[in-house]
């Protein structure tokens, strides 16, 4: 033939099945609405990019598993059915038709059965494991999610942090052929919060905030002065090279703070003739000068302010940062940066509850040399808790556990849950303490978060063979939905309202 060597000759065509055209372009450049790739989901999964994704993600948990096998890690499977214990995220719940009127919850998390296999004596356990949320939707969350879930008896932080630097190494060099480098760098949550404002920061780029409460404090401009005299401080962020951005572009970058309730965004563009901005003519020679040096202030650049609380000054003007990286192009989906964030604090108020609550969770130990803080000063302690974030994502959280009967009792009067209350959720891992506990911890990381950074992609959906929309719904399978009056009866079940 005159296109090839090899011809064909056809003795027989035999027709194995029939299929309609599809409602899309099954390749990588298909504009269509996610609505509709997800209710047609077996049809997208043909499409090559998911392909790749899910292929990626099976050597990702092939890695994972190997790794942690030559670790001696003993994976062990935990119960999906276990007892709801209402302390976080919302359970999701399952009624027991053998026992009426009682519930089982899914798994948030293996944490509790993780802690007792380290007091059966199972020294290093491991899972990837399905785990279930009933929180609100975000592009990186998913009701249900995959864990790669780990404890060691007799660790120490820095234990648990050099094993599971090797095992993230190991990850990135099957997956991607990168070389992570180790150790990785670590970080304070003081300093993570002063610094960039948010405990899980992006180091591929600089714009650090600054506070500047000090220089303003006796300004003349009230907006500054009084939130500092109210005990709220002020920070500032040099966004180089930005004072070309419009009005709309400046008032965007304002409704944008206000979503972490920010008052408002105070901007100066620096200019040939100086600062251009309606809070100038404020502030003096002396006190302009100071600022533009301690912000860096060059021609071209464009100063933002924020000027509130402690924490909504830093969440605010933490996330614009992290709004600006991305507006300005410099978070490259090739670099990977990582840190981990330790020294977290232990507890912390919640106002309306009128009680304390944990940061992590109730069963985080305490630094030893904070211990005596739980009675005199218990918002001053510090946790042995850990995150490993990437790229301004939280991957991976764990702690050092209370293995003390004495401390963990502690811990809960702190939170407002009495001895009763205690017994009833807790009572079995209290009942096992007192069978001697070794000094445990552990660590569990976001299998599906991991894979969608690996992947560059911007969903965690495109990471997940059959994921739920935004709505925790499946369009696909039309899951969650009604069930029959029958199974209702089964169930000692009646509703309290009918869905449309």
């Amino acid at each position: 033939m005159v296109t090839g060597e090899v011809e064909v000759e056809v003795r027989e065509l035999k027709i194995l099945n029939t299929a309609k055209t599809p409602p899309f372009m099954l390749d990588d450049y298909v504009d269509v609405a996610e609505n509709i790739r997800l209710k047609h989901r077996y049809l997208d999964l043909r499409r090559p990019a998911i392909q790749a994704n899910l292929m990626l993600r099976h050597r990702v948990a092939r890695t994972v598993r190997t790794y942690l096998d030559k670790q001696g890690f003993l994976e062990i499977e935990t119960p999906v059915l276990t007892k709801s214990t209402p302390e976080g995220a919302r359970d999701y719940l399952v009624p027991s038709r053998v026992n009426p009127g009682t519930f089982y919850a899914l798994p948030q998390s293996p944490q509790l059965f993780k802690q007792l296999l380290m007091i059966s004596g199972y020294d290093r356990y491991c899972q990837i494991v399905k785990c279930f949320r009933d929180e609100d939707l975000r592009a990186d969350r998913q009701p249900e999610f995959t864990q790669i879930d780990c404890e060691m008896s007799f660790v120490n932080r820095d234990d648990v942090i050099a094993i599971m630097e090797g095992m993230i190494a190991e990850v990135f060099r099957d997956a991607l052929g990168v070389d992570v480098s180790l150790p990785m760098a670590r970080m304070t949550y003081a300093e993570a919060l002063d610094r960039f404002g948010v405990d899980n920061p992006d180091l591929r780029f600089d714009l650090e905030l600054v506070e500047i409460s000090d220089v303003v404090k006796s300004s003349g401009f009230k907006v500054f002065a009084d939130v500092v005299k109210g005990g709220g401080i002020v920070k500032a962020l040099n966004a180089k090279g930005c004072a070309s951005f419009s009005r709309k572009e400046i008032d965007d970058l304002t409704d944008f703070v206000k979503i972490y309730g920010a008052k408002g965004l105070a901007y100066v563009k620096m200019t040939d003739e100086g600062w251009q901005s309606p809070i100038a003519k404020f502030f003096t020679e002396s006190e302009l000068a100071t600022l533009n040096t301690v912000l860096g202030a060059e021609v071209g650049d464009l100063l933002l302010f924020v000027a509130d609380t402690y924490r909504v000054t830093n969440e605010s003007l933490g996330r614009l940062r992290g709004h600006l990286g991305h507006k300005l192009g410099l978070t490259s989906k090739t670099d990977f940066k990582f840190v981990w964030i330790t020294d977290f604090p232990l507890l912390e108020w919640d106002g309306e509850a009128r009680r304390h609550v944990a940061v992590h969770h109730p069963f985080t130990a305490p630094m030893d040399e904070d211990i005596a803080l739980l009675d005199s000063d218990p918002g001053k302690a510090r946790a042995k808790a850990y995150d490993l974030v990437l790229n301004g994502s939280e991957i991976g959280g764990g702690s050092i556990r209370i293995h003390d009967q004495a401390v963990q009792s502690k811990m809960f009067d702190l939170m407002g849950i009495g001895f009763d209350e205690a017994r009833e959720k807790f009572g079995f891992l209290l009942d096992a303490l007192e069978f001697g506990a070794p000094p445990h911890g552990g660590i569990a990381f976001g299998l599906d978060r991991l894979v969608m950074i690996l992947t560059g992609s911007d969903s965690i959906r495109d990471v997940i063979a059959f994921p739920k929309t935004q709505k925790a719904t499946c369009l696909m399978s039309e899951a969650p939905n009604v069930v029959d009056e029958k199974q209702l009866r089964e169930l000692s079940i009646r509703l309290a309202t009918r869905p449309k």
